[in-house]
C-alpha cells in the first residue's frame, strides 16, 4: 500500500468517525453545556492517547534510533498551537450552532475546504486548478445536503464562519508541523490537553457543571473522547503527512455526509432526493480530487502506442 493511499484511508476513517460523532454530540448536549461536553471529551481524548504513545514507542524500533528521533521542541510547540486553534474553532462552532440552524452551520463550517486553498495561495504554496474545481463542486454538494431554508447572515452564522476559518488554519498548521519532524501521536495528545484545559476553565466560568449530568452523558462523552478525539484527530495528523492539505480537507469534509448517513441509521432520519444528490456530488468531488487525470491519459496514450507497434 502506498503512503498516499494509506494517508487517504486514514483521513476517510477520520471523516466517518467525526460523522458519527454528530449523533453523540447531539445526545450529549441534552445533558451538559457545550464547554462541559467539549472539556470532558477533549481531556478524555488526551488520556486515551497516553497508553497509545507508550505502545507505539515500545513496538517501533525507529523511535529509539537517535537519528530518526522526532524533534521534541517542534512536537510540543505544534501541539500547543494546534490545541489553541482546536479550542477556538470548537468553541465558536458550539456557540454558533445555538444561534443559527443546524443546516446553515453545516454548510458554513464546510467552507473550510475552500479556505484552505486560499491560505495555501497566501503562503505561496501551489494549488492545482483541479483541486479548486473539486472544492467548488463539494461546496455545491454541501449546499444541496445542508441548506433547507433561505440564507441570511446572523450572529450565529458569523461565529460558525469564524469557526471554519480557524479549522482551516488548524489544518494548515498541522501540515506545517508535520514537515518539521514531529511525533504526530504525541502532538495530538498535547493538543487535546491544551484545548481541554482551556475548555475546562471556560466550563467553570460560563457554565455550572453537574457531576450527575456528566455521568448521564457518559456514552456520548466516551465516544466523543475516545473515538472522535483520541482516534480521529490522531488519524488526521498522521494522514496529513502523506496527503496534500487541500485534498485532505475534501476527504475530511465527508464528515457531513457520514453524519447524514449516521442520522439515518441511528436516529431514523431520512434523506430527501436533494440531500442524496448532495451526498453524490460531494463523493464525486472527492474521488475526482484523488484521480491523476493527466497520468491516466498518459498511460492510455502509452498503451495505444504500444498496441500500434
Amino acid at each position: 500500500m502506498s503512503k498516499k493511499l494509506r494517508g487517504n484511508l486514514m483521513l476517510l476513517a477520520t471523516a466517518i468517525i467525526w460523522g458519527i460523532a454528530f449523533v453523540a454530540q447531539s445526545d450529549g448536549l441534552n445533558y451538559v453545556g457545550p464547554f462541559t461536553y467539549n472539556a470532558c471529551r477533549t481531556l478524555l481524548g488526551g488520556i486515551v492517547l497516553i497508553p497509545v504513545i507508550a505502545l507505539l514507542r515500545a513496538v517501533d524500533p525507529e523511535k529509539r534510533q537517535k537519528a530518526d528521533k522526532p524533534s521534541l521542541k517542534n512536537t510540543v510547540t505544534g501541539g500547543i498551537c494546534c490545541g489553541v486553534l482546536l479550542f477556538i474553532a470548537s468553541s465558536l462552532q458550539q456557540v454558533g450552532i445555538g444561534m443559527t440552524t443546524v443546516g446553515k452551520a453545516g454548510f458554513i463550517t464546510a467552507l473550510y475546504i475552500v479556505i484552505v486553498p486560499i491560505i495555501a495561495v497566501i503562503l505561496y504554496r501551489r494549488t492545482t486548478l483541479k483541486v479548486w474545481i473539486c472544492a467548488a463542486a463539494a461546496i455545491a454538494g454541501f449546499y444541496l445536503l445542508c441548506i433547507n431554508e433561505g440564507f441570511s447572515v446572523s450572529a450565529g452564522d458569523l461565529l460558525v464562519l469564524l469557526c471554519a476559518v480557524f479549522f482551516a488554519v488548524h489544518i494548515t498548521v498541522i501540515d506545517r508541523f508535520n514537515a518539521k519532524n514531529t511525533d504526530g501521536t504525541l502532538m495530538s495528545c498535547i493538543q487535546f490537553f491544551t484545548a481541554g484545559t482551556i475548555m475546562l476553565i471556560c466550563m467553570f466560568i460560563f457554565e455550572k457543571p453537574d457531576i450527575d449530568a456528566i455521568l448521564s452523558a457518559w456514552l456520548p462523552i466516551l465516544y466523543g473522547g475516545a473515538m472522535s478525539c483520541g482516534v480521529a484527530y490522531t488519524l488526521q495528523i498522521l494522514g496529513q503527512r502523506y496527503t496534500d492539505p487541500a485534498v485532505a480537507t475534501l476527504l475530511m469534509s465527508l464528515e457531513s455526509v457520514f453524519a447524514a448517513l449516521a442520522g439515518w441509521l441511528l436516529l431514523n432520519e431520512t434523506l430527501s432526493l436533494k440531500e442524496l444528490a448532495g451526498c453524490a456530488l460531494v463523493f464525486a468531488a472527492v474521488i475526482a480530487a484523488q484521480l491523476d487525470i493527466k497520468g491516466m491519459f498518459r498511460k492510455k496514450e502509452a498503451k495505444d502506442e504500444k498496441t500500434s507497434e
